[in-house]
């Protein structure tokens, strides 16, 4: 590969990336390191996870355009179509001048596909192709989440990622709302919560070097707002990395535990405790084989999950998330759930949460949850426990699809349960 021409090295970075989760089902974040090992300044590491990510976000109107300029079709993992994946989505959503981004793919491929990438990119290019504002979802996601919500939420999907997602912001400090939404030039959706447009630089706004608040998803932070106030009751948070939660739960009195199977994630939760100046006790345990030392008040499980709910920041989960998969996550969440169950006081709460679209990792586990622990209750969401525009489902848990706020920018994908120990 000829990689001596400036920003060759980036795109083979991105071309290592698309391969890692399309081919190999791994996140787009966690392989960037891998890929991007070659790189030195992290403005090179920005751009070939920038290229990568809207890539993913735009592949089914990608190979549209290439399969409509070739007469002999591409594989799906042959080197020439990633190269002109890579090439067209600079070209045709980022601005980079046609001549760059052909120019920097093409050391990527070799003898007769050189000359197709070279043939197929000028045709779509000099012929105006455009790729459309809203994209399209790839097919096995459509037609998932059109069975299982219909299809205003497949179309309020397509719009939410083609869109950078806001950024919400929890406050350390929920008596405080008014004063950062003015400070920070944001808007406020609940007590305790900022929301700012998206592609602002985090570090460098008011407020973050002293821990007056953190970033959260507005979905992500109601499983801690529906456990109320702590009055320095006991709590566990299980799989509490990277510690929104768990901040959560400190903030409002509780006397909080944050578990997670990952020491390196739990550096980043202490990190975020000491820049907040709040408390927690950490500890590193896998919540499938994890002993509490006595029942506490209330514990919250937000469960590993298959993400696709989160794909407006993260577009790589609606290509790694496959049937298979999905039903080997709610297996999983089954067994940490009733696992949970054993370290609820009598009167206590549990709460599961998921950051997944998919019904059977979030209604499907809690309905089989519910009927075989009679120990517990399902206990249900009033609406003014919720942000405006939020509503419990009608047996009182909590999902957000997309198209949820449409009007402020939407929000995560989301299911949250609630029960009480009898």
């Amino acid at each position: 590969m000829e990689s001596a021409a400036p920003g060759v090295a980036t795109r083979a970075a991105t071309l290592k990336l698309l391969d890692a989760v399309l081919r190999r089902g791994l996140p787009l974040e966690g392989a960037l390191d891998a890929a991007a090992r070659g790189l030195e300044r992290s403005e090179d590491r920005a751009l070939a996870h920038a290229i990568a990510a809207e890539v993913l976000r735009r592949l089914a109107d990608l190979d549209a355009l290439i399969d409509g300029a070739t007469t002999k079709l591409l594989p799906r993992d042959a080197k020439a179509r990633m190269a002109l994946r890579i090439a067209l989505a600079q070209a045709l959503r980022l601005g980079t001048p046609p001549h760059a981004a052909i120019a920097t793919v093409l050391p990527l491929v070799d003898g007769g596909p050189r000359r197709l990438v070279h043939g197929v990119f000028g045709a779509v290019t000099r012929g105006g192709a455009t790729l459309p504002d809203v994209p399209t979802l790839p097919d096995g996601v459509a037609e998932r989440w059109r069975a299982a919500w219909g299809e205003n939420v497949v179309q309020a999907a397509a719009h939410a990622i083609a869109a950078p997602p806001p950024i919400d912001l929890t406050l350390r400090t929920a008596g405080e709302t008014a004063d950062w939404a003015e400070r920070l030039g944001g808007t406020s959706l609940a007590p305790g919560h900022v929301r700012l447009p998206g592609g602002a630089r985090v570090p460098d706004l008011p407020g973050y070097a002293e821990g007056a608040w953190w970033v959260q998803d507005l979905s992500a932070s109601l499983p801690a707002r529906l456990m109320g106030a702590g009055g320095g009751r006991r709590a566990l948070d299980l799989c509490c990395a990277p510690g929104g939660k768990t901040m959560q739960l400190a903030a409002r009195g509780w006397s909080v535990a944050g578990i997670d199977l990952s020491e390196a994630r739990l550096a980043r939760v202490r990190e975020n405790l000491a820049r907040t100046g709040l408390r927690a006790e950490l500890r590193a345990a896998d919540a499938l084989t994890f002993s509490a030392d006595a029942p506490v008040d209330a514990v919250l499980l937000d469960a590993p999950c298959s993400a696709t709910g989160i794909f407006r920041r993260h577009p790589d989960v609606l290509h790694r998330a496959r049937p298979r998969a999905i039903a080997s996550m709610a297996e999983r969440q089954g067994a940490m759930l009733a696992r949970a169950a054993n370290w609820v006081k009598p009167g206590g709460l549990l709460i599961y949460a998921v950051c997944s679209l998919e019904p059977e990792e979030g209604e499907g586990v809690a309905d089989a949850f519910a009927a075989s622990h009679r120990d517990f209750a399902l206990e249900p969401v009033a609406a003014d426990e919720l942000p405006a525009g939020i509503a419990p489902d009608g047996a009182g848990r909590v999902r957000v699809l997309p198209g949820t706020l449409a009007d402020q920018s939407g929000a995560d994908g989301f299911f949250v349960a609630r029960f009480r120990r009898r």
